[in-house]
């Protein structure tokens, strides 16, 4: 009988020495904190803006961020939807409409990063070169004030306007010095209907925002007739309220949204139609 209970006694010894180095082993696999994962909204276009942010969507999951993409449509909930704090960030505008923006509607935001450029092309259905558009041709262009001297300076690159020295990108109608073909420019759409006034053929040439393009599937390499050139400062920025520029998910989200493995996917996917902001950094000769 004693026998029996020393027995016994050695085998609950056993299993409660296993037990305690099991219990050892999770706990130190335990004993490392669990990652906090953090909740972030963006606002975005959808192209190419929600497409790059749906990309990094894995590569922030390990970095403990849980990125949502929340598409807009147009140019102007953005920002609306920031100011109210339905989304922490967004990623569809640029520098001088930012700022038009805050002028307009009192916003506190905060540029915390540029990704990349859009090149706004001239697209025409009766045209195959801007030398061919005839004297009187009509241009029809954005309706935002924001984007005016952009396209001006368009213009003015494929050599149908001369705009006074010194103006650049802040060039209003008024600031045309010479039209020699006298170019009648309408700018009274809203840039997301721009693609349909092109494919119904109206006026003679349309200028295009590229993300608009894109979404209407027109290749701005192929069938723009004249293309802004990569050294256009209206790159695409990320854009938070002030209060939260110096969040870390935020920081985070910039830093991968501008590592050269993203701006190369850029470059890749859009083949030069979205022109990254590390364009120089990249190794172009593969």
């Amino acid at each position: 009988m004693k026998k029996a209970i020393s027995l016994l006694l050695g085998l609950f010894l056993i299993i409660g020495l296993t037990a305690c180095g099991s219990n050892q082993k999770t706990d130190k696999n335990a004993g490392s904190t669990p990652q906090k994962t953090t909740k972030l909204v963006v606002g975005a276009s959808p192209v190419p803006h929600a497409e790059i942010l749906n990309h990094i969507k894995p590569i922030l999951k390990k970095k403990g961020i849980d990125l949502e993409v929340k598409e807009f449509q147009d140019y102007i909930l953005p920002n609306k939807a920031l100011s109210a704090g339905q989304i922490d960030a967004n990623y569809f505008q640029h520098i001088p409409y930012l700022e038009s923006q805050e002028k307009q509607n009192g916003y506190k935001f905060a540029n915390v990063g540029a990704v990349h450029i859009e090149p706004i092309g001239i697209y025409s259905k009766k045209y195959k070169s801007v030398k061919d558009l005839p004297n009187g041709a009509t241009i029809i262009m954005s309706n935002s004030v924001a984007d005016q001297g952009r396209l001006l300076g368009l213009l003015q690159q494929a050599g149908l306007i001369k705009l006074k020295s010194g103006v650049g990108y802040n060039g209003t109608f008024k600031d045309i010095e010479n039209n020699p073909k006298h170019l009648k420019l309408q700018a009274n759409v809203d840039a997301g209907l721009l693609p349909k006034i092109y494919k119904n053929g109206e006026g003679d040439a349309v200028m295009i925002n590229t993300n608009y393009a894109l979404a209407a599937g027109l290749n701005p390499l192929k069938d723009a007739i004249a293309l802004e050139n990569g050294n256009s400062p209206f790159a695409n920025i990320v854009v938070t309220q002030e209060k939260d520029k110096n969040n870390p998910a935020i920081k985070t989200l910039v830093d991968v949204l501008q590592s050269k493995d993203v701006q190369q996917w850029i470059l890749d996917k859009w083949k030069g139609a979205i022109v990254p902001v590390k364009l120089s950094e990249l190794k172009q000769n593969k």
